[in-house]
């Protein structure tokens, strides 16, 4: 019921504000404002999440050129649903255990790369697991995953990646070279609770740069709602006439389990 997936070639939102709930995940969306030039929106997600079993699974997508490379990927983790789905519905040590391999199987699949010969543009691709209390993230190119938590933000610590240029899959691909380019991790959540975000970067590279430190981002989720906050991310860069699409996705995990501290406390 709340698996979703979406790309900007169905709807572009270009000078609409979108903010979609779906299950406990706020979905946002803004193709950028006409006014700066903006024709069309290229960027894409899939969501799917199980409460009764604790996890959600996320691919977010910025595409260049043509949306063509994210609808290929949508696409092809479309078409696996099933056999990912059992995994993510494994225990935590074999779905984290095996959640690479899985993900490298389908970069590297020959009909998948010979797809990929075939669009028309690339794509930065970023896809988040969260199970239990644990984070796995993988990334190519330069989407942004965001953990906000209060004992994280006390150390200066927001931003899960890095945002890497150069990157992407598609027609220009990271996998067709002798050593793939890519980032992954795994991390743990903080006991209490935990804020996931991703975007693209229309987000954090609007004119006059509101968005361009977490600490601005994160501010503004401390006195609404989730929604009311996407809400009012997208409504301060489109009043900023941003030309970029951009694409949020956001949720809170609540932690009742205990997380790692130094050994001195």
């Amino acid at each position: 019921m709340n698996d979703f997936n979406w790309v900007g070639s169905q709807n572009h939102f270009i000078d609409t504000l979108s903010v979609e709930k779906r299950g406990n995940i706020i979905i946002g969306r803004l193709g950028g404002n006409s006014a700066a030039g903006q024709t069309k929106n290229e960027d894409g997600c899939l969501i799917w999440q199980n409460e009764q079993e604790d996890w959600e699974f996320v691919i977010l997508l910025d595409a260049h050129q043509t949306s063509e490379s994210a609808e290929l990927i949508i696409q092809e983790f479309t078409n696996r649903k099933s056999s990912i789905k059992i995994l993510l519905s494994d225990s935590i040590e074999e779905t984290f255990k095996h959640i690479d391999e899985t993900i490298l199987q389908i970069f590297q699949n020959h009909e998948f790369l010979t797809s990929c010969q075939k669009v028309n543009g690339s794509t930065s691709c970023l896809i988040v697991l969260r199970k239990d209390k644990f984070i796995w993230w993988f990334s190519v190119g330069d989407c942004s995953f965001y953990l906000f938590h209060p004992e994280l933000a006390k150390l200066g610590q927001y931003q899960v990646n890095q945002r890497h240029f150069f990157e992407w899959i598609g027609e220009v691909n990271t996998f067709d070279l002798p050593v793939p380019c890519f980032t992954t991790g795994r991390k743990e959540q903080r006991k209490g609770l935990n804020h996931l975000f991703l975007t693209t970067d229309g987000l954090l590279e609007c004119p006059g740069l509101p968005y361009d430190h977490p600490e601005k981002i994160q501010k503004e989720f401390q006195d609404g709602s989730n929604e009311c906050a996407v809400e009012s991310l997208l409504g301060k860069i489109q009043t900023l006439n941003v030309r970029d699409s951009t694409t949020i996705i956001s949720w809170f995990v609540k932690s009742n389990q205990e997380a790692s501290l130094p050994c001195n406390q």
